[in-house]
């Protein structure tokens, strides 16, 4: 059993959990990724280890409920104890030294782009963060990634936070004003709006990487739920990534993915919904 040290709310359905796992904290990289079960009839769920402290024996999970199993993971109290908790799984990101990195984070994506940004950070690379939401209330987490970028820029659909706009009209604008010195884009977020940010940086000819995280299920390759198209190749994301040259994969067949179990999942919520109510 794995005990939770700490579960709160950072914005409207997004919660950080906590968690005691002392092996798991010493072998964490950024990009990996964990799979957790509430309960032992619990689905397997797949998350990114958002943060970790080697000394505390901690890792960081950021969990939006979103479905069944998301919202019985989130109603977990502290004190209280993880079915289970497996990893690291996944390939660890690539921290290289690019000279300037741009990390694209939007809602969510926020979390699993925090690690990748302090590290390559300390790797002595200029991280420029473009962090982005629908709305102010569903920012989390600004000052920690300000903290490990050189530059951090807000962007709100609604512009009651930072700029008003999309992420990808600040990404444009630093790739056509310094396209020679960026040596890669980082995008985390929604599928459309890494479908996005990729077609923005191609016509620049620099290197972009995506993180499928959100797509996975099992994390083992087995049920192939997480299959995705790059270049000519078929790839699993739970075990040949959760990252990718974005500007290889096959964003259509990987959102019309997506849609497949929207039937079963809203049938399964309503269901959760009617029995334990709303969180």
């Amino acid at each position: 059993m794995f005990k939770i040290i700490s579960n709160k709310e950072l914005a409207p359905n997004i919660f950080e959990m906590v968690v005691e796992h002392k092996r798991l904290s010493l072998k964490a990289r950024a990009g990996h990724f964990v799979i957790v079960m509430p309960d032992e009839s619990g689905e397997r769920i797949p998350l990114t280890i958002a943060d970790f402290d080697r000394q505390a024996g901690t890792i960081t999970l950021v969990i939006m409920a979103i479905g069944t199993s998301t919202m019985k993971l989130v109603s977990l109290k502290s004190g209280s104890s993880l079915y289970a908790l497996i990893g690291p799984l996944g390939v660890e990101s690539e921290i290289e030294n690019y000279g300037t990195v741009i990390m694209a984070a939007g809602g969510v994506g926020t979390a699993p782009v925090f690690p990748i940004a302090r590290e390559l950070h300390e790797k002595g690379n200029r991280v420029i963060s473009i962090q982005g939401a629908r709305t102010k209330e569903l920012l989390f987490w600004t000052d920690k990634l300000a903290a490990v970028s050189d530059s951090h820029i807000i962007t709100t659909d609604d512009g009651s936070e930072g700029r008003k706009g999309l992420v990808t009209e600040p990404l444009k604008e630093l790739l056509e004003k310094e396209k020679d010195k960026i040596g890669c884009v980082y995008m985390i977020g929604p599928a459309v709006m890494m479908k996005f940010c990729s077609q923005v940086v191609i016509p620049y000819g620099v290197k972009s990487v995506a993180s499928l995280n959100s797509i996975m299920i099992d994390g083992t390759g087995m049920c192939g739920g997480c299959r995705v198209k790059v270049g000519k190749e078929t790839k699993f994301t739970c075990v040949d990534g959760p990252e990718f040259d974005a500007s290889q994969i096959d964003w259509d067949i990987l959102l019309s993915r997506q849609k497949m179990y929207c039937n079963e999942e809203k049938c399964s919520l309503n269901k959760y919904k009617n029995t334990h109510g709303t969180l």
